[in-house]
């Protein structure tokens, strides 16, 4: 497949999220024919974060598609639906597609033709891949698996499609570093980390850069509850986030509190 042979016109505008605060994080959201790298830790809230944008897609009346290596559909959308996402009716409607991979039974070669086919047929707008170390394993050879992803991302660029790549971070702390060479190939790259403060494991988010245009460069609290995501005001007493063992040394009045049931 040849990228550069299946373009089309777009408008390379932001897709927002329908969180006002991550929005504005990342400068209104991701651009359309742009790839954003959601990195972090296991449990740090990746796959939440892609499937709010996924929703709000499908609250606009775009196709989004999200293709699951790592967890199990039925987990995934119980999962989601008590964090406030109804991914469930998006599916009935038609605007999300929500498929289940083995890599072993998924060569990269197979993926690529799978999305394009459903890019062209159902035109998807964006498109989640969760995750990349899932993708991986269909293809040990790193140097053979980044061009293979970067003739993929580069075909889903030229239809006008966002995509959101979720990387998951080697242990439960985790470090700045990917396990794959794959952020030059991203446009946006949003970071996540665990921090502790006042005695509770919390959440923070960053954006590394955005090629896209502007962005925050604050660290800001990161919480999903009952009701869905919450990012909280900057965090500027934040020291070595980047070292995967950031310590908060303000006082409480930023972080985010317990919001109550039904809130």
């Amino acid at each position: 497949m040849v990228a550069a042979e299946h373009h089309r016109p777009f408008i390379a505008d932001p897709m927002p999220s329908g969180v006002p605060e991550l929005d504005t994080l990342l400068g209104g959201g991701p651009l359309r024919g742009t790839c954003t790298l959601i990195t972090g830790p296991a449990g740090t809230g990746k796959t939440t974060l892609a499937l709010q944008y996924a929703a709000a897609a499908c609250a606009r009346g775009e196709r989004a598609a999200v293709y699951q290596f790592d967890e199990r559909v039925g987990t995934l959308l119980t999962r989601a639906a008590k964090q406030g996402l109804e991914l469930q009716k998006c599916i009935d409607d038609g605007d999300l597609l929500l498929r289940q991979l083995d890599p072993a039974e998924t060569s990269p070669g197979e993926f690529t033709a799978m999305i394009r086919d459903e890019v062209e047929r159902k035109n998807l707008r964006l498109v989640v891949i969760d995750s990349l170390s899932g993708y991986q394993a269909a293809m040990p050879q790193e140097k053979e698996l980044i061009l293979q992803l970067h003739e993929l991302l580069s075909f889903l660029s030229q239809q006008g499609v966002a995509t959101l790549l979720l990387n998951v971070q080697p242990g439960l702390v985790g470090s700045a570093d990917a396990n794959l060479a794959v952020s030059y190939v991203a446009d946006a790259v949003l970071l996540l980390r665990f921090f502790e403060a006042e005695g509770q494991v919390r959440k923070a988010i960053s954006v590394l850069k955005n090629r896209g245009g502007e962005h925050e460069n604050t660290i800001r609290e990161f919480r999903i509850d009952h009701s869905g995501i919450r990012i909280g005001e900057p965090l500027t007493h934040f020291h070595g986030v980047l070292t995967g063992t950031p310590t908060y040394t303000g006082t409480a009045g930023p972080l985010l509190q317990e919001r109550p049931p039904g809130a």
